[in-house]
């Protein structure tokens, strides 16, 4: 169970508190898909908190625990982007998440990866797909998403069932439909 209680982010005019259990879709919405993002990235550890507690199964987040953390969680952003200074822009790609140490071991295939980008959203060219399918194949228990297509929602609720914890962040009425919970900010 991944658990936020009475937490304040720096410049959030609220808290936020919910308990995320395993087998169960959230959603967070509100009318900002930044501070929905700011959320979801507290949740690994990479926004400070200034007050409350972030725990997993009982044990806090803190500075020190946060990278044993995220191991647990895998993160389906709405787009790549590259971090620190950029002399020429090249968007990174999937192939850059599976060169990153902590998933350079993983079986994963181009076939396996468009399999599994089928079972999202057959048609769909979206690059979210295919991060989708990249932090789904991680197979880690928790899977934070960020802005996921309306069509994905079921696929979403499909992995929920089978014992994820997944919390999403939308502002769409189709992805907040298919969630067990919803969080308004």
């Amino acid at each position: 169970m991944l658990e936020l209680n009475e937490v304040l982010l720096e410049d959030e005019p609220q808290t936020l508190s919910l308990m995320a259990h395993e087998g169960e879709l959230t959603c967070l919405t509100g009318n900002s898909s930044q501070r929905l993002t700011r959320w979801l990235h507290a949740m690994m550890g990479f926004e400070w908190v200034k007050s409350g507690y972030i725990s997993i199964d009982g044990e806090p987040l803190t500075p020190s625990s946060a990278a044993a953390f995220r191991l647990l969680m895998a993160y389906a952003p709405a787009r790549l982007e590259s971090i620190g200074q950029v002399t020429t822009y090249a968007p990174p790609s999937v192939q850059d998440v599976f060169a990153l140490k902590a998933n350079r071991d993983l079986p994963v295939s181009n076939g396996i990866l468009s399999e599994e980008m089928r079972r999202i959203c057959p048609d769909s060219t979206d690059p979210r797909v295919q991060l989708l399918a990249v932090a789904s194949l991680l197979s880690r228990p928790i899977l934070l998403v960020d802005n996921p297509l309306p069509q994905s929602a079921n696929y979403l609720h499909q992995l929920a069932s089978q014992g994820r914890t997944v919390i999403m962040a939308s502002q769409d009425e189709a992805v907040m439909c298919a969630a067990n919970h919803i969080v308004e900010l």
